[in-house]
């Protein structure tokens, strides 16, 4: 795949990552990247923190903008120039341009689908009424940024309690509302095991943000055309501005309608070439679908590094060179004010559906040395299979230093690593930073105890 002209739709993180190295790669390429937004490769991880007033200015979180494609990469760049159809046997994509209406097709010898993901939204009494908003690209959260600096609302409801729910809920308090959020299960983060979910539980009651377990979202109450209330199974909780925080769905119905294969969640299959079904179309970044390294499953998931990494490797190959995405681990990090949430591998769960026989150790311990100014509380849990001591993850809570420890994790499942083997790693060691002994290896040297 290395002649020709390439097509890419979507314009964020795998798929200008993919057209800058092509350009890299080959010069005179011919590239259309054709992105429906108004902005490209922008950090969507950066909205809520944005919005909270702790970076100051929404374009902080653009790292080029489509004249720098253009100008510099002579990549041409398309903002508001929707996709709505894919015909891989004529090798065309039909085009709405948003700005005056018109629609048309461009050819392609290679296309790249990179439409990432789309907030859940589901369909219930209300939910169009002004003043809730989805959470997932940067023209929606400047719309939010927008809505708080006009109509300086006073309380605010989130639903749901994943990332994006735990991050806004931080933002809004910073921001001096009174915050609500509502979460159907009984815990939130539910990427974390109920135990260590608690602690991110107890985190935000000391924020002050009013938890609401195990209710299930019903309706909007609104009045005069804007949001008076949000209404679950259980109660009615005023409200002047809702964020949905209810997980997002890959964004895969142009590949879907063009006939190419879909995976776990509906994310469009491809290899580890990125290659979908469908010859000379690939696929990267949140629409797709990938594999984790510790489980062997199919997975999804909708991360910025992911989709990073998965379009560079489709843009080698499509630049003609030999690239493989092996996989991931399922590695993030957030935080809520001061505490810090780390996870990376299977939780116990996961570990049971998949009939693996393991041992658990969960530790406390301080992110400093305990007499060194600063050292805070870090909780460690981590899983070992039971017949071979082979590390199957690791989920933390804890402190300022807390959550980037899971680094280490992550890499030895990469590496495929024992869990007696991390302990014996020679990790570094000054009071600002750490007690002598690691917590990951505190917590290691348990679990071997249980091996």
């Amino acid at each position: 795949m290395k002649d020709g002209r390439v097509v890419i739709i979507g314009g964020d993180a795998a798929g200008m990552s993919a057209a800058a190295k092509i350009r890299r790669e080959q010069p005179e390429r011919d590239i259309l990247v054709l992105e429906k937004t108004d902005y490209t490769s922008y950090s969507a991880c950066g909205i809520p923190y944005f919005i909270s007033g702790m970076v100051d200015n929404f374009t902080n979180l653009i790292a080029r903008t489509p004249q720098t494609f253009r100008k510099e990469y002579g990549i041409d760049v398309r903002t508001a120039h929707e996709v709505v159809e894919i015909d891989p046997a004529d090798h065309r994509v039909r085009i709405h341009d948003k700005s005056n209406g018109r629609e048309f097709s461009e050819a392609f010898d290679q296309l790249l689908i990179a439409t990432g993901a789309q907030p859940l939204c589901p369909e219930l009494p209300g939910i169009s009424t002004t003043g809730v908003f989805g959470l997932s690209t940067l023209a929606s959260g400047k719309q939010v940024y927008d809505f708080i600096q006009s109509q300086s609302p006073r309380r605010a409801v989130i639903v749901g309690g994943g990332y994006i729910g735990l991050e806004m809920a931080e933002a809004l308090t910073r921001r001096g509302m009174q915050v609500s959020l509502i979460q159907r299960s009984p815990q939130v983060m539910e990427t974390l095991d109920p135990d260590m979910g608690a602690l991110v539980s107890d985190a935000l009651n000391k924020i002050g943000v009013n938890l609401f377990l195990e209710e299930n979202f019903v309706e909007i109450e609104a009045a005069d055309g804007r949001v008076k209330a949000v209404v679950s199974n259980k109660r009615s909780l005023p409200a002047d501005i809702v964020i949905l925080g209810l997980g997002t769905r890959p964004n895969s119905r142009l590949a879907a309608e063009a006939g190419i294969e879909l995976g776990i969640k509906n994310a469009i299959r491809v290899d580890g070439r990125m290659c979908t079904s469908s010859p000379g179309i690939l696929a990267a970044g949140d629409c797709a679908a990938t594999t984790h390294r510790v489980s062997g499953r199919e997975v999804h998931i909708a991360l910025g590094t992911i989709a990073n990494k998965q379009g560079v490797v489709a843009g080698t190959n499509l630049a003609g060179g030999q690239a493989w995405f092996p996989g991931v681990v399922g590695t993030a990090v957030s935080k809520i004010c001061d505490v810090e949430v780390a996870r990376t591998g299977l939780q116990e769960k996961e570990l049971c559906e998949l009939g693996i026989d393991y041992a658990m150790a969960t530790i406390e311990a301080n992110t400093r040395a305990g007499y060194f100014p600063g050292a805070g509380k870090i909780t460690v849990k981590m899983f070992a299979e039971k017949k071979n001591g082979r590390l199957l993850g690791a989920q933390i809570v804890g402190m300022e230093g807390a959550a980037k420890r899971i680094d280490v994790v992550a890499t030895a499942l990469t590496a495929s690593i024992t869990v007696a083997d991390i302990i014996d790693l020679d990790l570094s060691y000054a009071p600002p930073f750490s007690p002598v002994w690691d917590p990951i290896q505190t917590a290691a040297r348990q679990l071997v105890k249980k091996l």
